[in-house]
């Protein structure tokens, strides 16, 4: 199951305000993650590898075309946190237009979450290094439009 197209990021926002503690925060990220659906094993190739992420990370984009064009992505790793946080960026990123993906302050999304205190450096990296990513997509995408 990939992300559900209704939830938006406030949704998921209140979600994990909802949890007293962080550890049931990390379950709830988790099951996120294991509620997606894996990436087909033909597209975990290397030019779908995200660079800059411990984990293997890998991640494809399709643009469809209308005006203007809304790209959808797909992503997987072989690591259950990191699933969890492909899980968030789908919600923050996928379905959307070039423009709205440009507009996301995915900073502001990272700490109201609470990730800021609680991912190790790594992962934070990982994390960013999967929305720079789909922020040259959704660039690439603009210019193309």
């Amino acid at each position: 199951m990939d992300a559900d197209p209704q939830t938006s990021i406030d949704d998921l926002i209140d979600e994990f305000e909802f949890f007293d503690s962080w550890e049931d925060r990390y379950r709830y990220l988790i099951d996120l993650g294991r509620r997606r659906a894996h990436l087909d094993e033909a597209d975990m190739v290397p030019a779908n590898k995200v660079e800059g992420c411990m984990s293997q990370v890998w991640l494809t984009a399709r643009v469809e075309p209308g005006d203007p064009p809304h790209l959808f992505f797909q992503a997987d790793s072989d690591a259950h946190i990191v699933r969890g946080l492909i899980a968030v960026l789908l919600i923050a990123y996928s379905g959307r237009t070039p423009q709205e993906i440009l507009d996301v302050d995915i900073e502001d999304v990272f700490r109201r979450l609470g990730l800021e205190e609680h991912l190790s450096p790594n992962r934070r990296n990982g994390f960013f290094a999967m929305t720079s990513t789909i922020r040259r997509y959704a660039s690439a995408a603009a210019a193309a439009a």
